[in-house]
């Protein structure tokens, strides 16, 4: 949609990027950028002077409905977002008295890009400086768009960077008496917990054994896990963890295994019968480090589908590369066998026919909504992480288009198909062509970047208000957002936690409340009335 902007000094911040911004001398960072080009007229953080306004407020004068006007910092709805991007780029003439300058003839679209992004960076800064976020009163009770609610802490104690969760409210423990409810925990380090709610207080138990060995490098170790839908008959746990291939600590991949909790030695759980689900070939497991991915979740109307992603492992490129396994959301039986209407089932060449989207950076969200729908949250680079509604086949555009820039803060891409071009990439099974009618855009994007991790839906209980909401965690803003969701659509984003640590999961339990798994500070709480 069209935008314009109500302040002429807002013309003024960009008018002298224009001198020396296409010498050699220009691969300069944004904040470099803007340090020489617009704080002398617009502050270092955007406050304003004299001579030029604030670039911080609200009082923007934008094209379209008042919900596009009121998005606050942090919350980028596409139409805007693309409106001020036009405007920077293309100037503009629909407000009396202002004319601005074209620059598309001066900047590249991805140098504009890089310089809307720090100034919604900025915004969303001062958002915080001035006490944004979740409010609560003198008692800790918080107050939201529909419902009020409350912190409880469960676990505070002997739990290191826990990173997954699932709910079994029908497991006994070893000595085979009843539980009222349990939960099992992955630790990034390699160990599977079980949690015992029991009349009187929770108890955690030991590790259990028999887990096997995780490569705890870089962002790798043991993942997301859930349950099997018949888990109170098979008592079988799927979980992913980044494998080191033939003990070579310098070749790391995700994979996916089950296996069967039984009762162990000393009262402890065991895992037994163990099953790989998805391990990649050889070949392409690659050095530890980055982005592994790697939720978990069955397909509620097929408990014989079992969906996981897994990151591209800092190898943007081999996210369009169907012949690799990382950048993508796979799809499995079970048993890990392929589904026979995958979409890429039939394929005759070297390409992975588990593979269900791909171009997806790094996936850490994934959920079915009340709906049917499959969601992911994806990280962005520095800027621009993703809800995205996963769909059989379709290409996500990373690294093709990002509404990020390169974490030192160099211009990267520009986050619009049409703007990219058509590009095609090589690979041994033939060719995948990229180009504005190809590339699925995320439904919601958060700038800047949350660092996205972790994804559930509310199945109301006794938060009934929140009943089909998306919850979704980010570990660097150490923060939770309550996402609604209609028809594949969202109609309503707010923040409901923050500051309390860095989010690695949150989980909606049975009894509907909410789970938060947090680091840095290792703990776990919940959301409750």
């Amino acid at each position: 949609m069209p935008l314009s902007i109500a302040r002429p000094w807002f013309t003024a911040m960009f008018a002298t990027l224009i001198a020396g911004m296409f010498s050699p001398a220009n691969a300069q960072t944004v904040d470099r950028m803007w340090r020489d080009s617009c704080a002398s007229c617009h502050g270092v953080t955007g406050q304003g002077s004299e001579q030029a306004g604030s670039l911080l407020d609200q009082q923007w004068s934008w094209v379209g409905s008042a919900a596009d006007r009121q998005d606050p910092p942090g919350e980028a709805a596409d139409g805007w977002i693309r409106g001020l991007f036009d405007a920077v780029k293309s100037g503009h003439r629909d407000v009396p008295g202002i004319e601005s300058p074209r620059f598309d003839q001066t900047l590249s679209d991805p140098r504009v890009w890089a310089l809307v992004n720090y100034l919604l960076e900025l915004r969303a800064s001062d958002h915080r400086l001035r006490g944004g976020g979740p409010t609560r009163d003198a008692r800790g009770v918080y107050s939201s768009a529909h419902r009020t609610y409350r912190v409880e802490e469960v676990i505070t104690a002997d739990v290191r960077t826990p990173w997954g969760i699932a709910f079994c409210p029908d497991l006994g423990d070893p000595s085979a008496e009843p539980l009222s409810r349990a939960m099992l925990i992955t630790e990034k380090s390699g160990r599977l917990r079980v949690y015992s709610d029991k009349a009187g207080g929770g108890r955690l138990s030991g590790p259990v054994e028999g887990i096997p060995a995780v490569s705890d490098a870089g962002q790798g170790g043991l993942m997301g896990l859930c349950l099997h839908p018949n888990f109170k008959d098979n008592r079988l746990v799927y979980l992913s963890y980044a494998e080191s291939i033939d003990g070579d600590a310098r070749r790391v991949m995700t994979t996916i295994i089950r296996g069967r909790l039984t009762p162990g030695s000393a009262g402890r759980w065991a895992w037994e019968t163990e099953r790989v689900i998805f391990r990649a070939r050889p070949e392409h497991f690659l050095s530890p480090g980055v982005h592994y991915g790697c939720r978990i979740v069955f397909d509620p109307t097929d408990p014989t589908i079992l969906f996981f992603a897994i990151g591209e492992r800092g190898r943007m490129d081999m996210a369009q590369d169907l012949t690799r396994p990382n950048g993508k959301v796979h799809r499995v039986r079970d048993d890990g066998s392929i589904p026979i209407d995958n979409p890429f089932a039939s394929n005759s060449g070297p390409v992975y026919k588990s593979i269900w989207t791909y171009g997806n950076r790094n996936p850490q969200g994934l959920a079915f909504d009340l709906e049917g729908n499959l969601w992911s949250t994806e990280h962005g680079p520095r800027g621009g992480d993703e809800l995205n509604l996963i769909v059989k086949g379709r290409n996500y555009g990373w690294p093709v288009v990002s509404h990020g820039i390169n974490y030192d803060g160099h211009p990267f891409r520009v986050p619009w198909p049409d703007l990219a071009g058509k590009r095609e990439a090589s690979m041994d099974a033939g060719v995948v062509e990229t180009s504005p009618d190809t590339i699925a855009m995320p439904a919601h994007v958060w700038l800047p970047s949350i660092a996205a991790c972790g994804l559930t839906v509310s199945n109301a209980g006794v938060l009934p208000e929140w009943k089909g909401d998306l919850f979704a965690g980010g570990l660097a803003g150490q923060t939770v957002r309550r996402v609604r969701v209609r028809e594949g659509r969202v109609i309503e984003e707010e923040e409901v936690l923050h500051g309390l640590g860095r989010v690695r999961d949150v989980a909606c339990a049975p009894d509907g409340s909410i789970y938060v798994l947090l680091n840095d500070p290792d703990k776990i709480v919940r959301l409750v009335p």
